[in-house]
């Protein structure tokens, strides 16, 4: 059947998958898999429906959820897009002002939270908010409505005709949901996406991912981004069953357990994946030691068609996967064949790791407001090029202004930012050109290559350019280094806060003999000094004069959402960062460094 609404999915879905009874499962904790069937994905979404429209929910209303991935959450939301209401996901993560924020300027009617953790959050905050008309939960809590009552209600009061009625006068270019971006700095901004920007990003994709209903999709990444929302919608519009953990605490078992083929990720879990691994192997001793690392070489020297091109390398390959990258492909789930990176620029060296596991990694850019995908990998001829994002989607646009930044036009681009017209024209241009921030070029052969944001490309006192984050990403590298800020803007040189990958250092300063302590201390003894000034020399040599660390400070302490240090989507908060360390800060410079 033609989708042409994302609440068509579900119907699409009916179509392929009559009978099947896991069209959606969650998981949140020990108690492993619940699962859902076609039919009950179809109905209680059909109630919710009727429940909300009892409830007195019209087109146009919001309704907001807050919740890790559950089954639910799409159950919630096809029911909301089927009344015309619009779906406002919130990051479970955000601080207490941002939530009030976000409430009140979408002026929310209804609100639907995981649990009693969250609910506690929201609670003194909804009560000031007179738009919200109630709250419902995903969890039983005593005393508060459950999503199982809205479901009931609807049951009793179905009115299919008339829910027809307004799913029919419901178009494409209808608005269809508000994601507030978390950012790394200011107010979070409301982008407005239509069932159409949505739905040409999964006709852009679905041919992607050589799947369908025989195969399943682990969802953990957040739904409420639009990243793992746009390929939720896309693996449901294929048939592919949906695993959503709501805990990431199990995402071992989880991959083991359901066997995904495929999953979304950020760069970040595949580095701690390959920082885990690795470990195992410093631990090893001797002849199992050396093939270890061995196999591990063999991996980072991957390259497309090199083992047709170079049988001695192909034969390496062979005996390094018999000996060792079996095994750690095995802790991936037996299934695994792709594994879609964003949010982030992805080290070439983890995709070549990954896919001399038979694992193909395919990186992919793009924003909120372009919902989301600008770019992504594809296995046809120059859809692949490590280091860089693919080339742009057929019906997606790409040109390099001048000063180097990107500008997409398409299907795609949002129709704006909510309640506030200045800034859309400040990032759609007249010509309809959205301008992402972001530095790139377009390679010889199609591919997109991102290198920096346009905001944080900095000059030193000496007009020098600085693209930071090309060189905390080479930084990241080292297995001593788990974040890295470089700072430096109108001071004479370069210089970085560096969180160092303390679960290495531990296991490094045992193998020295060094008794740890406390971080703190740890970083303050010179000789643990020395081994970071070496390892900054040592990337340091990827890079000109100007652009090198030439002083830095170590935090002694992770970076986290939770902490503040990171956005939602695991960036770092650079502004923020700027003004809590500093002191640090100060202490590179010396207070005079201009």
């Amino acid at each position: 059947m033609e989708v042409t609404r994302l609440f068509d999915i579900s119907a699409r879905y009916a179509q392929l998958c009559p009978g099947k009874t896991d069209a959606l499962a969650g998981r949140e904790d020990k108690g492993g898999w619940k699962t859902y069937s076609t039919e009950e994905y179809v109905n209680n979404s059909n109630y919710i429906s009727y429940g909300l429209l009892k409830l007195g929910v019209k087109k146009g209303d919001k309704i907001a959820s807050i919740t890790p991935n559950r089954p639910e959450w799409n159950f919630l939301d096809m029911g909301v897009q089927q009344v015309g209401a619009i779906h406002i996901p919130i990051y479970p993560t955000i601080s207490d002002s941002d939530y009030a924020y976000i409430l009140e300027h979408a002026e929310v009617s209804y609100v639907f939270v995981s649990g009693e953790e969250l609910l506690g959050r929201i609670k003194h905050i909804v009560d000031k908010i007179p738009s919200i008309k109630g709250i419902y939960t995903f969890r039983p809590i005593a005393d508060v409505p459950h999503l199982n009552e809205l479901i009931e209600l609807g049951k009793k009061n179905e009115k299919p005709d008339a829910l027809q009625a307004i799913k029919d006068s419901i178009q494409p270019d209808d608005l269809v949901t508000i994601i507030y971006t978390s950012g790394t700095t200011g107010t979070p901004k409301g982008v407005m996406l239509t069932h159409n920007n949505i739905l040409s990003n999964v006709y852009g994709v679905r041919d992607i991912p050589p799947f369908g209903p025989e195969h399943r999709a682990l969802s953990f990444l957040p739904i409420c981004h639009i990243y793992e929302r746009m390929l939720n919608y896309t693996f449901l519009y294929k048939g592919m069953s949906m695993y959503y953990l709501g805990n990431m605490a199990f995402i071992s078992d989880s991959l083991k357990e359901i066997n995904p083929h495929v999953f979304s990720t950020v760069p970040r879990l595949l580095e701690k994946v390959y920082d885990k691994i690795i470990a195992k192997g410093r631990a090893l001793s001797g002849v199992k030691k050396s093939i270890f690392f061995w196999a591990n070489n063999v991996a980072l020297g991957f390259e497309f068609d090199k083992a047709k091109r170079n049988p001695i390398y192909g034969l390496k390959l062979k005996i390094a996967n018999k000996l060792v990258l079996s095994k750690w492909k095995a802790a991936l789930g037996n299934n695994l064949d792709i594994v879609v990176s964003g949010g982030a620029a992805l080290q070439p060296r983890l995709a070549r790791v990954f896919w001399s596991l038979g694992v193909r990694v395919i990186e992919g850019y793009g924003l909120t407001e372009t919902s989301p995908v600008v770019a992504v990998g594809n296995f046809e001829p120059g859809g692949l090029k490590f280091g860089t994002v693919g080339p742009p989607l057929k019906n997606v646009t790409v040109k390099i202004a001048e000063d180097g930044e990107i500008l997409v036009k398409g299907p795609n681009v949002m129709l704006g930012y909510y309640k506030d017209p200045e800034m859309t024209a400040e990032v759609i241009d007249e010509d309809g050109w959205f301008h992402t921030g972001d530095i790139g070029r377009i390679e010889p052969e199609g591919q997109l290559r991102i290198t920096d944001r346009k905001k944080m490309i900095f000059k030193t006192s000496f007009g020098k350019y600085i693209a930071p984050q090309v060189i905390e990403n080479k930084f990241k590298e080292s297995a001593f280094i788990d974040q890295l800020m470089v700072i430096g803007e109108n001071q004479k040189f370069a210089g970085a806060l560096i969180v160092p990958d303390f679960a290495h250092l531990k296991s490094w300063c045992q193998i020295k003999e060094i008794p740890y302590t406390t971080n703190a201390e740890m970083l303050a003894m010179p000789r643990i000094r020395k081994r970071f000034e070496k390892e900054v020399k040592f990337y340091n040599e990827s890079f000109g004069d100007w652009e090198r660390i030439v002083k830095f400070e170590l935090i002694d302490h992770d970076w986290t959402v939770e902490g503040g240090q990171l956005s939602a989507t695991l960036k770092v908060r650079r502004g923020h960062l700027t003004e809590v360390y500093a002191e640090q800060i100060n202490k590179i410079f010396g207070g005079n460094g201009k």
